[in-house]
């Protein structure tokens, strides 16, 4: 049975002034489903955010939650709540009467806001801690807090708009666990904004990535991935080596590349392209294999030789930049985690391959 859609946008569109932020913007978000729309600053996704808050109107199209129009409808009467970076919380009042303050502007009886307060305080894993002042709490506790304020209002929709961006490396992992736990457990659709993709990708059922005013692709994060539709994504989710060259020629979905700096290169396409069309080439550090000996790389399609620059070492996420013998051009790969390379450094020489599925093209917009 198909979920009901919580939040709908059908072409929304919205300028200020001259400049247009929001371009025909369409989606819709299944009611349980934890949601991201991930892009660069200035992409449009606050603007979209706001819109869907009642902050702002649109310009043409339409929003809908829980299938009934917003237009015209003012924030405060919209079944959505919205968190900032900023938390906002009350200072002067208790754990408790923070939680409570939307429910006592409600009217709700007093016996009710306490059970309804207590309930939520266990949900989020803060039991007893209605009576604590909000100075006594942790950074990630007072995330938790500003998340229960909204959530005991019981919204259709709440709007998270980049709310780990102020916490430290440490305590950011922590709270996108803990975020996505929280969203599974509770069942209340999240839309969150942010430019962070490994809080896009760690958390969502589903990522739009936004680009100029316009969704470029809504995917799963595996989707986004492993199978981007344009080159921005590409570009954008992970990170990738960039070429940009010309099609020498295409056979089926396997295009072969002369880059701009002389490198032959052999890659996948998932678009129709045609020989002399200026493409854009991006290969995954993760996908390429490395090796002292070019023996070592087997029937790989491409192969290079290059020299160690730099060694960034990061645990299971270590890289290794290689300047690439013929061009002179920076490379990018993964350091395998094997300790086959444990005493690679600058200066050595080093073989890098990878295969034709390897690679993804796309062509390049003049």
């Amino acid at each position: 049975m198909t979920a009901p859609i919580d939040l709908e946008a059908r072409d929304v569109v919205r300028s200020f002034g001259s400049f247009r932020a929001v371009e025909g913007v369409s989606f819709e978000i299944p009611k349980g489903s934890f949601f991201s729309i991930l892009g660069p600053s200035g992409c449009g996704k606050t603007t979209l955010l706001r819109m869907i808050a009642g902050f702002l109107e649109p310009d043409a199209g339409d929003i809908l939650i829980g299938g009934r129009s917003m237009i015209g409808v003012p924030p405060n009467r919209r079944p959505v709540n919205l968190i900032f970076q900023h938390l906002a919380l009350f200072p002067m009042m208790s754990v408790a009467e923070n939680i409570a303050y939307g429910l006592r502007r409600r009217g709700v009886g007093r016996t009710e806001i306490r059970e309804r307060v207590k309930r939520m305080l266990e949900r989020i894993g803060l039991p007893g801690s209605g009576d604590k002042r909000i100075d006594q709490l942790s950074g990630g506790q007072k995330q938790r807090i500003a998340i229960a304020r909204c959530l005991v209002l019981e919204p259709t929709v709440l709007l998270l708009d980049e709310p780990l961006g102020a916490l430290d490396l440490k305590l950011r992992e922590q709270m996108k666990v803990e975020l996505k736990l929280l969203q599974a457990d509770i069942g209340t659709t999240f839309v969150y904004i942010t430019h962070d993709q490994s809080e896009a990708l760690v958390m969502s059922d589903r990522v739009a990535v936004m680009n100029e005013g316009r969704f470029e692709q809504v995917d799963t994060p595996q989707g986004l991935y492993y199978r981007p539709r344009t080159a921005f994504v590409a570009g954008f989710v992970g990170g990738s080596n960039r070429w940009q060259g010309s099609l020498v020629a295409v056979s089926g979905d396997e295009a072969r590349v002369r880059t701009r700096d002389g490198l032959e290169l052999v890659a996948r396409t998932s678009e129709r392209l045609v020989a002399g069309q200026a493409v854009d080439l991006f290969v995954r550090p993760e996908g390429i294999a490395l090796a002292r000996e070019e023996a070592e790389l087997g029937g790989l399609a491409n192969r290079l030789t290059g020299t160690v620059e730099s060694v960034l070492f990061d645990g299971a996420n270590s890289r290794v930049l290689v300047r690439e013998a013929r061009t002179g051009g920076e490379i990018t790969a993964a350091l395998p985690q094997t300790g086959r390379f444990a005493d690679l450094g600058p200066g050595q020489t080093v073989h890098l391959g990878w295969s034709t599925v390897g690679g993804l093209c796309f062509g390049r917009k003049q």
